[in-house]
């Protein structure tokens, strides 16, 4: 948590900057409310907010995007199961998604789950390969992170890749009675919660930062970034809450 402190306009610019040492990418408006929260009515209006990050060349410049997994094998594909379906608590829709992460040393590959409901990764893994064991090490991660919640009514949905439709996959979802859902027309819509985790994380974090130097130094770094997005970063689809204080407020 932030530390409190007299608030000033150079208090203001160091909060401002020791955050965004942790998250580099994180937008004008999501500080404006942690700062809010932590000073109240003593915190200056939005408007003066930006000015201020104006002034102190703060304001995030627009950066660009990138883009895995491949659907030619001989699996079982399975239906898309969430169209117009909206969860409403933790543990009702995961999504599953691989994205590339780049380091001096090679390209590396990280194996995401997150709850669509309070969008807190529940799960990851990073490796050096697509294999599907990594990606299953994620999914075992979010079962235990789920401990003793009753997942029989849980969807798992992700896009037509080998690593979700291979049998261990497939036979550890039916482990739990999740119902499975994948992507249907190739289209990042179609697994949106999921592709907004890997942009914010490369958007916020990565482009921001020079490439660690290899699969250990990635895994060190992304641990720091989704301890942050998890329990520090406030999401607008949360009302401002974290993806910990959204999962928080279901126990």
């Amino acid at each position: 948590m932030l530390e409190k402190r007299k608030l000033t306009e150079t208090t203001t610019v160091n909060i401002v900057r020791e955050v965004r040492n942790e998250a580099p990418g994180i937008g004008a408006y999501k500080l404006f409310i942690m700062l809010k929260e932590l000073y109240a009515e003593k915190m200056v209006g939005r408007d003066k907010f930006y000015a201020l990050l104006h002034f102190h060349h703060l304001m995030l410049k627009p950066q660009r995007k990138r883009h895995t997994t491949n659907s030619n094998h001989h699996y079982h594909k399975y239906k898309n199961m969430i169209k117009n379906f909206i969860p409403t608590a933790p543990n009702e829709l995961w999504v599953a998604d691989i994205t590339y992460i780049e380091t001096k040393d090679g390209v590396c590959y990280l194996h995401l789950i997150t709850d669509a409901f309070t969008h807190e990764i529940i799960g990851w893994t990073l490796s050096d390969t697509l294999m599907a064991t990594n990606t299953i090490l994620a999914l075992e991660q979010a079962i235990k992170q789920a401990g003793n919640s009753n997942l029989s009514k849980l969807i798992h949905h992700s896009d037509r890749g080998s690593q979700y439709c291979c049998n261990a996959y497939v036979e550890l979802l039916n482990s739990i009675s999740a119902t499975i859902s994948m992507t249907e027309d190739y289209k990042p819509t179609d697994n949106a919660i999921a592709e907004r985790v890997n942009g914010i994380i490369k958007q916020e974090w990565l482009y921001r930062m020079d490439r660690p130097e290899n699969l250990k130094d990635a895994r060190k770094l992304l641990n720091r970034i989704i301890n942050f997005y998890n329990n520090k970063r406030p999401h607008m689809s949360n009302n401002m809450k974290t993806p910990a204080e959204m999962r928080m407020l279901f126990r």
